[in-house]
């Protein structure tokens, strides 16, 4: 097992706010990792110390064994990060081909072939292509953001909070490619509904008041109840 990111007691302020005061986790190549926790404690934070957003004050980020967490926003992307935000970052007057192309690295045959298997993976954007993002579905901006984050082949894809907001049916179509994707990419999630965890996780992470509390393979939270429960509100 290759670890491709790691996170060493990570601590980080907003304004006067201490929200991580502590965290350390483990991304391993080829897996999906599940960041979970109740609402506030930290797990978005955690995503944007990892990208320069939230600059950590103490702690360490290690991306293939070298230290990132001093590096601005830009460059950490650069070394092979997407990131896919709780809230899209979906520019309601660009069309779906116009979000590709911003988002797309390099020009020629190569770009044209990774549209196309991107668009492959998500077939509804191929249809919606010459029309504004905001004539989308929320599932189908979701998709778009995500595929945004992937296009560019990414070695490690942060995304928060995909299901959020999102109709039952329309989250099982986000589930179904997401696990399309993996071992294609490596994906740390930040997820809400468990059932999407459970169902996409291969490892877990606890995070609770800022700080890692209980990490294992997903499915020995499957078999606890008393974890879910304590740390999640759910049985």
């Amino acid at each position: 097992m290759e670890v491709l990111l790691k996170t060493e007691n990570l601590e980080t302020f907003i304004g006067q706010y201490h929200i991580l005061q502590g965290v350390t986790f483990e991304a391993i190549r080829g897996e999906v990792t599940v960041l979970l926790g109740r609402n506030g404690a930290g797990k978005t934070t955690t995503l944007r110390t990892i990208l320069g957003l939230s600059p950590p004050s103490r702690g360490k980020v290690f991306f293939k064994q070298k230290e990132i967490q001093e590096l601005p926003t830009y460059k950490t992307a650069n070394l092979g990060i997407g990131y896919v935000p709780e809230d899209q970052g979906i520019f309601p007057y660009l069309t779906v081909e116009e979000h590709f192309k911003i988002a797309t690295k390099g020009k020629g045959d190569k770009v044209n072939e990774r549209i196309e298997t991107t668009l492959a993976l998500f077939p509804d954007l191929k249809q919606f292509w010459r029309k504004q993002a905001g004539v989308l579905s929320g599932g189908q901006k979701q998709m778009l953001a995500i595929a945004r984050a992937y296009i560019n082949y990414n070695e490690l894809l942060m995304i928060d909070e995909p299901s959020k907001g999102l109709a039952p049916i329309v989250v099982e179509k986000v589930m179904e490619t997401l696990e399309r994707m993996k071992g294609e990419t490596t994906i740390i999630l930040v997820e809400q509904n468990y059932l999407m965890a459970e169902y996409l996780g291969d490892r877990f992470y606890i995070i609770d008041d800022g700080k890692t509390v209980l990490s294992g393979e997903m499915k020995e939270l499957k078999e606890h109840e008393e974890w879910r429960k304590k740390y999640l509100g759910i049985s």
